[in-house]
């Protein structure tokens, strides 16, 4: 099955690397946080990745233009100031009438694609998207008048649920994607959610975005601890 690879994106959160390198080539233990993620997904066999290049894709090129274990690695340009699903729109014909994941340059996780799968073969609509609770970052403070009255430090189940950036995706998903101006998690989401076409998978487990530059310097703490994502 092919996994598209969002890694167009100018990433100017992370400006202290991005300014000279893309954010997918950002490092997590020594290599770009994008080969991590493939890695991940090579671990449930799946490695056939079409990345979606933008911003200074030609050092995304040069690094992956060389062959990497049994993948296979197409690298697609699909314009420096297309939006997210622009870019999944551009590769509607490469993707063809077939099942296709896709996922985020800067995200990792310990999720089950097995069970991920599974459950979007069982619900039968055109797209799952992975749904996380954000890493708690603020405690809870409940006040009567000036008196604290409780205090908690706030658990990452308290955040509801969000975007975790794994999805699968069916041939007519691309049919809601108008063009380069289109933001993924926008209409085409959005009316798949109206057509009753959209599920959610619950991970409860490792997850974490690369935003900015505390994010990276979390990661490589979790990974000189045990790369959650590296142990399947």
């Amino acid at each position: 099955m092919k996994v598209i690879l969002l890694a167009g994106g100018f990433g100017t959160r992370l400006s202290e690397y991005t300014d000279t390198i893309p954010k997918p080539m950002v490092e997590i233990g020594g290599k770009p946080i994008l080969w991590n993620i493939m890695n991940f997904y090579a671990q449930y066999n799946h490695k056939n990745f079409i990345v979606a290049l933008g911003y200074k894709g030609e050092i995304i090129k040069k690094y992956f233009s060389k062959k990497f274990d049994d993948w296979k690695i197409e690298l697609i340009d699909t314009g420096e100031k297309t939006m997210t699903g622009g870019r999944v729109k551009r590769l509607q014909k490469i993707i063809g009438n077939e099942t296709c994941m896709l996922t985020y340059g800067d995200g990792l996780s310990n999720i089950n694609l097995d069970s991920l799968m599974k459950f979007h073969k069982n619900h039968g609509k055109l797209v799952t998207v992975s749904a996380v609770h954000p890493p708690a970052r603020f405690g809870a403070i409940k006040l009567d008048g000036d008196k604290v009255v409780t205090f908690k430090e706030k658990s990452h189940v308290d955040q509801g649920w969000i975007n975790g950036g794994f999805f699968i995706l069916e041939p007519g998903f691309f049919d809601l994607i108008d063009g380069d101006e289109t933001y993924l998690e926008r209409e085409p989401l959005e009316r798949a959610t109206k057509k009753g076409e959209l599920f959610a998978y619950k991970h409860t487990g490792f997850w974490k975005c690369m935003d900015m530059k505390r994010d990276k310097d979390e990661l490589e703490l979790i990974y000189k601890d045990k790369a959650p994502w590296l142990a399947k």
